[in-house]
């Protein structure tokens, strides 16, 4: 899947045996004296979101392909459990080397940089790389077909890395995604004419109706390969050796190939209705993530926001440094920086892993804090004067007069900005996909992912969000009109 060919030549899907004899010789010594270190452990496997057919959603939801299929396999047959993370790949490898995940099975080459980060099973998949266009095209036939045009390649991939290699030779430009859905979908609209991929992950694209044709014959790949932390889990990439070998011996390895790539099913042209049908269950459940986290990350920061407001108008300056370090902070990074440290960078300086819900609630509180904050403030010193004046004129303490004549005005200012902000705070949310937190968008990324019909899923999100934000807008102007009469 990734980044460099290491010049193997690709094996047929068909042949099962993809291991060298040193590696058969090891499974079989493996077979009578097994790693019994896993036996009975719990080990946390990374993987991406959209790799089909290697990793990717079924209609019911449930994450399913070439990878998850070998993987359980081999932890049923060495007596381990496994729990799986869909996190996209690069967030895989992040959170592997944050120790977030013990292993990552993602479709991942294994190339001489990577070993000396990883360490690298016996290869389980030779892959190789192939040319698409869209399948009404009948000009691109080549590679000389693409001179002065732009092709698309997956970010780090082998396609990317080869279609590089051949970029100034043939005269085309390469602009890299992430995710093949998004490549396919800039082929079909016309901004890029082709892409390079890997073969099976287009062969099955195209028995999905991904509106593409491959064009090319296969190019040589290199061998993708489970791996772990360097010197780390060595138990673990000794069982998965030995799981790996047996699952060939006995053919199940061979079964699972079949059942993805050999002669896979064409899938019938489905209505709008179908596909709103069949992924409404996985919508709603983003949904109510996407609900959930907003609503305790809004209440989070409205506390913190209130007291960072409070000490920016403070006559202290050491307090007023703090209120003002804390907004500059969180106000002047992007949100996407926080999600990544602190549910990748916190776990590999403190050696300790943080849950997701943990990190996603930081994330969305802490930088929404930062802009209520400048809400409170704002609100607070837009209140004339002089009602503080009055009190204190009346015989009321400073304290006093701000919690009963002042902060109840600023209160009345600050409402519509408040839910505006709250409104931006669950359209944020959808960021949080980036680290694999299971929100909305992400629900639908992981259904255009295996049905490739990603113009029509990201309708129904976005109508998803309109309803739900419109639905928020009106109840909170309804408390606002209720409580600030």
């Amino acid at each position: 899947m990734l980044l460099g060919v290491t010049g193997a030549v690709a094996a047929p899907v068909t042949t099962p045996q993809g291991s060298a004899p040193s590696q058969t010789i090891l499974g079989q010594e493996a077979a009578v004296q097994p790693p019994l270190a896993v036996d009975g452990k719990d080990y946390v496997i990374g993987t991406d979101t959209t790799f089909a057919p290697f990793e990717f959603r079924d209609g019911s939801g449930e994450l399913t392909g070439i990878d998850m299929d070998i993987i359980r396999e081999v932890a049923k047959t060495q007596g381990f459990q496994v729990q799986i993370k869909s996190l996209g790949f690069n967030a895989a490898l992040q959170a592997l080397s944050s120790n977030q995940v013990d292993g990552v099975i993602a479709g991942m080459s294994i190339t001489d940089a990577r070993k000396a980060i990883y360490d690298f099973s016996d290869p389980y998949f030779e892959s190789g790389v192939q040319m698409a266009v869209a399948k009404n095209n009948e000009d691109i036939k080549t590679y000389e077909d693409l001179r002065g045009k732009t092709v698309t390649a997956k970010t780090g991939s082998e396609g990317e890395t080869f279609a590089n290699s051949i970029a100034d030779q043939y005269g085309f430009t390469v602009q890299p995604l992430d995710q093949s859905a998004t490549m396919y979908e800039l082929v079909k609209s016309g901004n890029a004419v082709a892409v390079f991929d890997d073969y099976p992950v287009l062969a099955y694209g195209i028995s999905q109706n991904n509106g593409l044709k491959a064009v090319t014959d296969k190019e040589a790949g290199g061998s993708y390969g489970f791996a772990v932390n360097k010197g780390q889990n060595p138990e673990l990439l000794a069982a998965f050796n030995t799981g790996l070998a047996e699952l060939k011996d006995n053919g199940q390895y061979q079964a699972i190939l079949d059942t993805y790539l050999k002669n896979p099913e064409q899938v019938a042209e489905s209505s709008f209705w179908d596909l709103l049908g069949n992924s409404f269950p996985a919508l709603m459940k983003g949904l109510g993530n996407t609900v959930l986290v907003t609503a305790i990350s809004f209440a989070v920061a409205m506390v913190i926001g209130l007291l960072m407001g409070f000490l920016k108008i403070s006559t202290n300056i050491v307090l007023r440094g703090v209120a003002t370090t804390f907004v500059n902070i969180f106000r002047g990074t992007p949100l996407l920086v926080w999600a990544f440290f602190f549910y990748f960078g916190i776990p590999q300086l403190t050696g300790q892993p943080i849950d997701i819900w943990v990190a996603a609630v930081l994330t969305l509180s802490l930088n929404s804090a930062a802009y209520i904050t400048e809400i409170v403030r704002g609100a607070i010193q837009s209140v004339d004067p002089g009602q503080l004046e009055a009190s204190r004129s009346l015989g009321l303490g400073y304290n006093k007069s701000m919690q009963k004549v002042v902060v109840p005005q600023a209160f009345k200012i600050m409402t519509p900005s408040l839910i505006n902000q709250l409104i931006i705070m669950l359209k944020d949310s959808s960021l949080l996909l980036a680290i694999g937190f299971a929100e909305l968008l992400y629900q639908g990324q992981q259904i255009y992912a295996g049905n490739f019909r990603i113009t029509e899923t990201l309708f129904i999100v976005a109508v998803m969000y309109f309803v739900v934000i419109m639905l928020l807008t009106k109840l909170a102007n309804a408390v606002d009109k209720r409580f600030n009469k």
